[in-house]
């Protein structure tokens, strides 16, 4: 059974009544996404993302959204104890009826299963699979939000990784950058760590993670107790 809570450096988040639990690919994005003045968190959960951006970029203003009521409450309630409520704000809507300021930067932890079958728990469901959010809402959301120099971060299974780029091309987005992320070096990448901008880039940044590796242990090194 996954425990309530997992403290960080400067926060602890609390994980008891959202679906999604704190886990590799969140804290994974948290860390290594761009930022920027005002930073948008899609399905924000446990706030975890919106809090990891905030204590990055201290001079953002960060907004997490999300369609479950009961991860939202949870959300707001990690917020306001934490040392950057003055930066957060949660909203309970989907990205479909959101309607605000364009945004500096975009973090996404995407529902990405498409063809599996369905959780009977239907909060699980609505986290982890894209028939609330597909690719296609998703990036009409993101294009519409995005600051015209901005950047949209997620992290995406390497089975979705095609999908997921063909989707934001077909949205007009450039590809800018990609992190593969491994869990050891003789394996194939488990997820993808990806970038996209309305502009191209002139240079593509390419690299590669090990989990528990120095260049994985100096990503996390301001969020991990451990570290």
């Amino acid at each position: 059974m996954s425990n309530s809570y997992f403290r960080f450096k400067q926060f602890t988040i609390h994980q008891e009544q959202c679906a999604m639990k704190v886990g590799t690919d969140g804290t994974l994005l948290g860390a290594w996404a761009q930022g920027g003045e005002r930073i948008l968190d899609i399905g924000t959960g446990t706030g975890l993302i919106a809090l990891m951006m905030a204590q990055r970029f201290p001079q953002s203003q960060v907004v997490g959204i999300d369609i479950d009521g009961l991860a939202c409450e949870q959300a707001l309630e990690n917020v306001e104890a934490s040392p950057f409520h003055d930066q957060v704000q949660i909203a309970h809507l989907s990205l479909q009826n959101y309607t605000d300021e364009l945004f500096d930067s975009i973090v996404c932890n995407p529902p990405f299963f498409v063809h599996s079958l369905l959780s009977p728990d239907v909060q699980r469901t609505t986290a982890r699979h894209a028939g609330s959010l597909t690719y296609a809402d998703l990036f009409q959301g993101v294009v519409r939000l995005l600051h015209e120099d901005g950047v949209f971060s997620a992290v995406i299974p390497t089975e979705c990784r095609d999908a997921f780029d063909a989707e934001a091309i077909l949205h007009g987005l450039c590809p800018v950058a990609e992190c593969a992320v491994k869990t050891s070096l003789r394996k194939r990448p488990k997820r993808f760590l990806l970038s996209y901008r309305k502009k191209p880039s002139a240079h593509y940044v390419r690299d590669v993670l090990t989990i528990g590796s120095e260049a994985y242990v100096d990503l996390m090194k301001d969020f991990y107790l451990s570290y």
